[in-house]
């Protein structure tokens, strides 16, 4: 009884610990922010499990919450004393992180918080960042885990032999990150926010977490589908592996299993999926998948995840103009461009609900496609998107910007820029883990290394080193930037009215693409960023006046469908800081134009008759 009432009262002291710890917390004011930033729980923020697609459910524990940070110069060594407390995984410039402030090139951002590992953690101890906005140090106990560089990838690294045996255990992490003062991929961000460039991103901007593995364990699996195959390629990366370990790989619909696979631990299983139920916005079925890894005759590890079967190509339409295919079908792409940003969370959603609202009103407003621009999410954002049946284009993230760029309607030339060895490596490792990390969500069906030539470089060797890394998707080379005449996509940008490339020239090879169009600005007072100086590519006083224009767009672009045109994009989706163009607002109250209204008219764009193809 005794004992009992000991473990009531730690508990209500912790409780009360946390309690008051999240009274020490609140948004910075100031600033718009969106609905869900009252929902936010600062001592249990983004609690969902963040790994769709690896899933170990039972065996995990979130680190997000309040910790100490410190700003000091990147000379100075770990802090001995912090100066506040940081709501994790909201970065140090957004609102949400209770902290406001900006870093900078000449400084480091300190991170420091405990943790106790859960009991049924006995074997190995893995820490997670789901992404770490640039350069990052891990320290556990006092000892360095390890460096990690990149803002838009995922990272791990096993900490077991840095923890100490019970008790509580100390995680200290520094950042840097120069911003648009280094060559790294930063998309749009930018020290003095103006225009189309916006605030800083520095930290930790996704969720943190622990997980316990067994000593042998799968860290990661690659799924392919092929519906002309009828089958589906899985293979798995088993760290510390046997000789004589196996994979073992099922597939099921629901509760039905439709296909089982065993095969040596390093090689690639082929799954056989006898009449497949292909994904498509229209019907995007997922089937489930296990991926178990067993040793003589007896599990070890196991994950689940899922996977579907879907087809991205090209082929000819009637005229001999190359079409995009979904499925060896012409299905015509449209959507909004997507820049994921947050008034009150910059990079990261408030709460899960918030990150899943924009797709699932994309999806109202009568789209089937969303354009990731320069900015990678959390794999929670391109689950919804696999489950809602949304296509997405997906950007690398620009960097080291700065070269020449001559648009033109014919040819669109131009010159590639003369980055560093330096530059160019980190570049081509955060495309290649980014391209990893993201290979197993069907919903993406194109990769676009690079957008309006910022920081282009290189052009034809990337697009192909993309192309050879992941042929089962098609790569747009340069989103409005120059040489589009390599990879499989032309894309052009044209504001505000709707235009193409020339179906003579590119059409024969190449799938033809509006990458952005539109722009169409409307701002609402007491829902913008700024209530001067914002702007839009055109900009209009009602939101009737706004959409006679759209609709008259989308007279406009069934012409070009006919012509060859296979998918364009809208900018954009939301208002973002300065920018007023968007569908709704940036703060998510104000859906400028209902949804209904929108969907009626980009409804008939896709009319399969606008189009005939090669029988």
């Amino acid at each position: 009884m005794k004992l009992f009432s000991y473990l009531i009262g730690l508990c209500l002291s912790q409780s009360l610990i946390v309690s008051a710890q999240s009274q020490n917390w609140k948004p910075v004011p100031g600033k718009i922010s969106t609905p869900w930033a009252e929902k936010l729980n600062p001592a249990n923020p983004l609690p969902e499990y963040p790994r769709p697609q690896l899933v170990r459910a039972n065996n995990w524990k979130n680190l997000n919450g309040l910790w100490n940070y410190s700003i000091n110069h990147k000379n100075e060594s770990e802090p001995k004393a912090y100066q506040g407390k940081i709501l994790v995984p909201f970065a140090v410039e957004s609102s949400l992180s209770g902290v406001g402030k900006t870093v900078g090139k000449d400084s480091l951002l300190w991170y420091q918080t405990s943790f106790a590992v859960p009991a049924n953690m006995k074997n190995t101890v893995l820490l997670h960042f789901g992404a770490v906005d640039w350069k990052s140090e891990i320290y556990l106990n006092g000892k360095k885990v390890g460096t990690h560089e990149g803002g838009f990838d995922p990272f791990s690294f096993d900490i077991t032999p840095f923890l100490k045996k019970g008790g509580k255990q100390e995680l200290t992490v520094s950042v840097w990150d120069p911003t648009d003062n280094g060559p790294q991929p930063r998309g749009k961000q930018q020290i003095k926010p103006e225009g189309i460039w916006y605030t800083p991103v520095t930290g930790i901007w996704q969720t943190v977490w622990l997980e316990g593995v067994a000593k042998s364990y799968i860290a990661s699996t690659k799924q392919t589908p092929d519906i002309d195959a009828k089958s589906l390629t899985v293979s798995a990366d088993v760290q510390a592996a046997q000789a004589g370990d196996k994979l073992k790989i099922s597939a099921f619909d629901g509760a039905t299993k439709v296909s089982e696979q065993e095969v040596d631990a390093t090689e690639t299983a082929t799954l056989v999926i006898a009449n497949p139920k292909l994904w498509s916005p229209s019907s995007p079925f997922l089937y489930d998948l296990k991926v178990a890894l067993v040793r003589n005759g007896k599990t070890v590890d196991e994950v689940k995840s899922y996977f579907a079967m879907r087809k991205s190509s090209m082929g000819p339409d009637a005229n001999g103009i190359q079409r995009m295919l979904l499925n060896d079908k012409f299905v015509f792409q449209y959507g909004p461009l997507d820049q994921g940003w947050w008034p009150d969370g910059l990079y990261t959603a408030p709460t899960d609900e918030a990150l899943k609202f924009d797709i699932v009103k994309t999806k109202e407003m009568g789209f089937n496609m969303i354009r990731k621009h320069i900015k990678v999410e959390p794999a929670r954002w391109y689950y919804e998107c696999d489950k809602q049946g949304v296509l997405v284009w997906q950007d690398m993230p620009s960097g080291d910007l700065g070269n020449q760029w001559e648009p033109n309607l014919g040819t669109m030339g131009g010159t590639d820029k003369d980055r560093s060895a330096e530059s160019e490596a980190i570049y081509r490792k955060e495309w290649s883990k980014i391209m990893d990390d993201l290979h197993n969500f069907p919903s993406i069906i194109v990769w676009t290394p690079f957008n309006e030539a910022w920081g282009q470089f290189k052009t034809k060797e990337i697009a192909e080193w993309t192309k050879e890394k992941d042929p089962s998707r098609l790569v747009n080379s340069a989103s409005g930037g120059n040489h589009v005449v390599t990879g499989d996509i032309v894309d052009l940008h044209h504001y505000p009215n709707p235009r193409m490339p020339r179906p003579d020239l590119f059409g024969p090879t190449h799938a033809i693409v509006l990458g952005e169009y539109g722009g169409l600005g409307l701002p609402v007072p007491g829902h913008s960023w700024k209530e001067k100086d914002n702007w839009g590519y055109q900009t209009f006083k009602t939101a009737d006046e706004l959409f006679d224009k759209y609709a008259s767009f989308m007279k406009e672009m069934e012409g070009l469908i006919k012509k060859g045109l296979s998918a364009a994009v809208y900018t954009q989706t939301t208002d973002v800081e300065q920018e007023t163009n968007g569908l709704m607002t940036y703060d998510r109250k104000v859906i400028k134009v209902p949804a209904t209204k929108l969907k009626e008219v980009t409804d008939k764009l896709y009319n399969p008759d606008l189009v005939k193809m090669n029988p």
